[in-house]
């Protein structure tokens, strides 16, 4: 989620100052990622030194408004123009400790699983629920919250399956076969390369 562009796509509408950055940022993504008025100040900050944003003078009641560039109504036409590429190196909690849980010797890994499906089909439950609170769709603030509700049910549907599918997977093979013990192999020194696959030495 890019705080950055998205609080420089709203800036795009008109001059805000801080707070009201953050309530426009939570209409318009149901208020699902809420952010602390320090780090919109932080952000605002860095948009003014890349020239992004100009700060303008504070009104009557001490508010502070930024206003947005023409570089930064350039960047916004950009970012909404241009598709989001997920970043392959991405941690994942739930495929890390299922994937080291299912090659350590004496450790039941579809145990697990199952455990962390019922979690995922729990907070998918908890997530549709909420869903059927949204009111009509034809406002504006409820269709974000819909749009957004929308994502985080079809990720926790994508997740279920792929429990399933890794439980089928482990089923599979014998748990003798899947077990790795600790190697005796002796790693060289460093990280290793993403172009090459090999170490560099540090």
């Amino acid at each position: 989620m890019s705080v950055r562009q998205s609080l420089l796509a709203i800036l795009d509408q008109g001059p805000c100052y801080g707070y009201q950055l953050r309530h426009e940022f939570d209409r318009r993504t149901g208020a699902r990622w809420p952010l602390n008025v320090g780090q919109i100040y932080n952000t605002l900050e860095r948009l003014e030194r890349d020239g992004l944003v100009t700060r303008l003078d504070a009104d009557a009641q001490g508010h502070i408004y930024w206003q947005i560039t023409a570089d930064g109504s350039a960047e916004v036409a950009k970012w909404l123009s241009s598709p989001v590429v997920r970043a392959t190196a991405v941690r994942d909690e739930v495929a890390i400790k299922l994937a080291v849980a299912a090659t350590l010797p004496g450790v039941d890994a579809r145990a697990a699983i199952r455990a962390q499906r019922a979690e995922t089909r729990g907070h998918l439950v908890r997530l549709r629920a909420e869903a059927t609170t949204i009111g009509d769709a034809d406002d504006a603030e409820q269709l974000a919250r819909s749009l957004v509700m929308d994502s985080l049910i079809f990720a926790a549907e994508a997740e279920d399956r792929w429990l399933t599918h890794l439980e089928e997977r482990l089923a599979a093979h014998p748990r003798h076969a899947l077990a790795l013990g600790l190697t005796q192999e002796r790693p060289k020194r460093g990280r290793p390369s993403k172009s090459s696959g090999g170490a560099v030495l540090i």
